[in-house]
């Protein structure tokens, strides 16, 4: 079967992957000249890691094996710890922090991929794209990759569905040496000021984070110039590491949450969607890159028939994208230090398995 996959983010990639290895004939178009690497890093629970193992993408080398998630307060007193090993034996895969532009990296290895090709027309009854530029491509399938602001969504559904939230994230790396960088510790710190995450990346590196809400009269602070400053006094005080992570702050990415309800059937004909395309969810639980890697594991498997594909994702993936729209972690300083710790590992490695087609069905 040809199949064209309009963007090579981490869906596309993974996607293409699966279908070349299944024998397929695949042509994946990206938008940007060169490979997607922007963004942070990312958390890859234990369904993910599996997919990817599925893939034949090898992560060996790179990121950080995590041991444990931790919620503290502002002023560095454990709230609660969930032991993430104990869902790496119940699921026989670990859960591991990977730099995005890594992850980009292993999935392309091997991926035929078109860059600078924008798609400018789409026909969703025909699998069809015109570029930008001139020239068309159509294959038998045609999956719509191109993240939030996809153009085969746009013309599937109109306009976009996803909405501000409300929440922003700054985020970045440091290499300054700091308590965690060379543990295997996740630390969330939430209070009324917002959220610090911390995550070790390997390499030397420290995910660190910021989630705050939108400052009336400056929804999001894009553009100030004082955004480090800003930060700096919004988060003094804050336990270690957070005192060394301000200071080591040098221009900041900046991502805006955005929210959409995931509707039952994404596609029309032979056109359906992966990833972002299909449910923007803000990144508030660490599933964006995760449920790519599930839209790529479950169509791979199921592209002769996509509207299966579709329902079967639709009543799992709504789970995470309804509870990562509420917030959940930006907020979790009001009722987090009640949960004790051997009841929050075993809802979270529950909660996993809820959050995933591949766990529920080989688990």
């Amino acid at each position: 079967m040809r199949v064209v996959v309009i963007g090579a983010g981490v869906a596309g990639l993974a996607l293409a992957r699966g279908l070349l290895n299944a024998g397929h004939d695949v042509e994946v178009y990206e938008e940007a000249p060169e490979p997607r690497t922007a963004g942070g890093s990312v958390t890859l629970w234990p369904g993910s890691t599996a997919i990817l193992e599925r893939l034949k993408a090898d992560l060996g080398g790179v990121g950080r094996r995590l041991e444990t998630m931790e919620s503290w307060s502002g002023d560095g007193r454990p709230l609660f710890t969930v032991d993430l090993t104990a869902a790496e034996r119940r699921y026989r895969h670990p859960t591991v922090h990977v730099a995005r532009s890594e992850l980009v990296e292993v999935l392309a290895d091997g991926v035929p991929v078109t860059y600078g090709a924008r798609a400018e027309h789409v026909v969703p009854e025909r699998a069809e794209v015109r570029l930008a530029g001139g020239g068309t491509v159509r294959g038998d399938v045609l999956v719509g990759a191109d993240g939030r602001r996809s153009a085969v969504r746009a013309a599937l559904w109109g306009d976009d569905p996803a909405r501000l939230s409300g929440w922003v994230t700054w985020q970045g790396f440091t290499t300054a040496p700091t308590t965690l960088t060379e543990q295997r510790r996740a630390v969330m710190i939430p209070g009324g000021q917002g959220l610090c995450g911390l995550i070790p990346a390997g390499r030397g590196r420290l995910l660190w984070w910021f989630d705050v809400r939108s400052a009336p009269g400056r929804p999001f602070w894009e553009d100030d110039p004082r955004i480090v400053e800003r930060l700096r006094e919004r988060f003094a005080g804050w336990p270690d590491p957070v005192p060394a992570v301000l200071e080591s702050l040098d221009e900041p990415d900046f991502f805006p949450h955005h929210r959409h309800h995931v509707p039952v059937a994404w596609g029309k004909g032979p056109t359906t969607l992966a990833g972002d395309s299909a449910h923007t969810m803000p990144p508030t639980m660490a599933q964006g890159a995760n449920q790519a890697l599930e839209d790529a594991w479950a169509l791979s498997g199921s592209i002769g028939d996509l509207r299966a594909y579709e329902r079967a994702r639709t009543k799992v993936v709504r789970r995470p994208a309804r509870l990562a729209a509420t917030e959940v972690t930006n907020v979790q300083h009001t009722f987090a230090g009640l949960i004790p710790d051997r009841l929050a590992t075993r809802m979270y490695t529950a909660w996993l398995r809820g959050a995933s087609n591949y766990l529920l069905t080989v688990s």
